[in-house]
């Protein structure tokens, strides 16, 4: 991802967002998570200080995957967003490998996912992520089924 392309990223978040979370997070919870996750001050710090990768096809971005810094072999997927036209075409798995290509020596990646996101539920375990955790979290005043997931890689960078 580079500066310019943060309006892309911010759009496809919201779609997916709308999307996915439709009847599980009330929208203005929705709403209020995306101005404060995606403003570009935020977008542009993390893009500064962790790997955050844009997936294209033609002049079009179409998703996005942000994932933390490695830190004793653990890294962490904080997003993995598609513009909802573009699911179940590989494109979400590009950018998961893509990602774990470029975090040198992870030997294990976690990701946080809604119990009721059942689009993501599935990919995380079809790449064979495990349940590690299972919790309440408060999120805006609304109370989400949080699934811990964690993916072990081998060991060979």
């Amino acid at each position: 991802m580079n500066k310019d392309d943060i309006p892309f990223v911010q759009k496809i978040a919201q779609l997916s967002w709308y999307a996915t979370y439709e009847g599980i997070i009330p929208k203005q919870i929705q709403e209020e998570f995306l101005q404060a996750a995606y403003s570009d001050d935020r977008l542009q710090t993390r893009l500064q200080k962790s790997p955050f990768l844009v997936a294209q096809i033609g002049d079009a971005i179409v998703g996005f995957a942000n994932f933390s810094n490695v830190n004793a072999g653990q890294a962490e997927l904080f997003a993995i967003y598609l513009h909802p036209s573009y699911q179940h075409k590989g494109i979400g798995s590009a950018l998961l490998e893509s990602g774990i290509q470029q975090l040198q020596g992870v030997v294990s990646l976690t990701v946080c996912v809604e119990k009721d996101n059942l689009i993501g539920r599935q990919f995380y375990f079809a790449k064979g992520f495990q349940q590690v955790e299972e919790y309440d979290e408060l999120f805006g005043g609304h109370i989400l089924k949080t699934l811990k997931l964690a993916l072990a890689l081998p060991k060979n960078k």
